[in-house]
């Protein structure tokens, strides 16, 4: 990937996030541009809910969305462990961008995994020319979207659910069961085609900028040359990474979220919080029980980062095989991403409930919402049951058995 990039001009909502004349910066510090930025009104965002419209502008004008694409298709070329950085810089600043840009660039992958070369290549140049953003209709267990075969086109009709930045997106990753067949088909169609209604019904307790709600498909038209069938999901070991890249996606905003709970820990522990009357120490810096805490918390970040990394390493790795990409290669890197999604799992859901221990009282103040660390994270992590993750683990870790590929392993 080149090491430099010219930064857009933009939007005139957030010129403070980047600079009006062009500047050569690389893709991180214009991530990290943004994400100061974006920081700056996460806790009223997530107050709000809802599409945050003027950010999601903001990474259109920055270029990342074409992070992923190769060069020769008019992107930056980065790695997938590049892209996987952005995805945890933004998720400090806010996990709902760093989860919806995180899962554009799983949509791009999808199409380059399950889809012919003249479909991705196509797809990634007009993403790259038209900073296009893509979102998610897939949810290979929602099967309430159904498909029909016509000559020489699809119609898809029913519901999608958890569709996170299907919400000003201008193309969807969506899926139906054929009616004849039972195969589940996955397409790539624009946003705004006609059938098509994303609603603005996400209200969960975290997560609460992903626009994850609805999409309803009403005798959709899908075009043969969009049905991605060439090889196909989850056909060969190459596209069976394809869940792997979600579940390293997620790993990483898990990760950022204990990163950013930590850091506003650490913020009020060192300026707000009062020692104790009885601990017999001037400045709760230095209550010895709270520096426990605070090693116990870095001890389990310090883990998780350095897997999540490996695993992001393994997966590159894995990725320039492409076709040549065995069972084998793919299943130690299933177990890798396996691993580190599960310390950042159990290090961050640990930081956000604890983290008021070490802060104390005054952090709990409402307009603070820092309780939104763990709404988001508990919201995340329940929708891929840790219990079933760990016994992938045990199962190879007993009996040399790789994780059985899936949507979801």
């Amino acid at each position: 990937m080149n090491s430099t990039y010219v930064l857009p001009d933009a939007p005139a909502s957030l010129e403070s996030s980047a600079e009006t004349a062009s500047v050569i910066e690389t893709p991180l510090r214009i991530a990290q541009r943004l994400a100061t930025t974006f920081a700056l009104t996460a806790a009223e965002r997530d107050a709000r809910g809802g599409t945050p419209k003027a950010e999601r502008d903001a990474l259109r004008a920055s270029g990342l969305l074409a992070m992923s694409i190769p060069e020769a298709h008019g992107g930056l070329g980065a790695n997938w462990r590049q892209t996987l950085d952005v995805v945890r810089t933004l998720g400090r600043a806010d996990s709902s961008l760093g989860h919806v840009f995180g899962f554009h660039h799983l949509m791009l992958a999808t199409v380059r995994l399950f889809g012919s070369s003249a479909q991705w290549r196509a797809w990634f140049e007009q993403t790259a020319r038209r900073q296009w953003f893509w979102g998610n209709a897939l949810n290979p267990l929602d099967e309430r979207a159904v498909s029909h075969s016509h000559a020489d086109w699809w119609e898809f009709s029913g519901q999608k659910s958890f569709c996170s930045g299907a919400l000003d997106s201008e193309m969807l990753i969506a899926s139906a069961r054929d009616v004849d067949s039972g195969a589940l088909l996955i397409a790539a169609v624009p946003t705004g085609r006609t059938g098509i209604s994303v609603a603005e019904d996400w209200n969960n307790i975290g997560q609460r900028q992903t626009d994850s709600g609805t999409v309803t498909l009403e005798k959709v038209r899908v075009e043969n040359h969009e049905i991605l069938t060439d090889p196909g999901p989850l056909s060969t070991p190459f596209a069976c990474l394809r869940p792997l890249l979600a579940q390293l996606i997620l790993t990483n905003v898990y990760l950022s979220i204990g990163e950013s709970a930590f850091n506003d820990a650490r913020h009020y522990t060192l300026h707000e919080a009062r020692p104790w009357h009885t601990s017999g120490v001037q400045t709760t810096s230095a209550d010895p029980y709270i520096l426990g805490q605070y090693g116990e918390f870095w001890a389990g970040l310090e883990a998780a980062r350095l897997l999540t990394d490996r695993a992001a390493d393994r997966f590159d790795a894995a990725w320039t095989r492409a076709d040549a990409l065995t069972d084998a290669e793919r299943g130690d890197v299933a177990l890798a991403v396996a691993t580190a999604k599960v310390a950042a799992t159990e290090i961050g859901l640990t930081i956000c409930t604890r983290m008021f221990d070490v802060a104390g009282a005054r952090a709990t103040h409402g307009a603070l919402r820092l309780d939104r660390h763990w709404r988001n994270l508990r919201t995340h992590t329940l929708h891929d049951p840790l219990a079933y993750k760990l016994r992938e683990i045990g199962e190879w870790a007993l009996t040399q058995r790789y994780p059985t590929p899936s949507f979801y392993s």
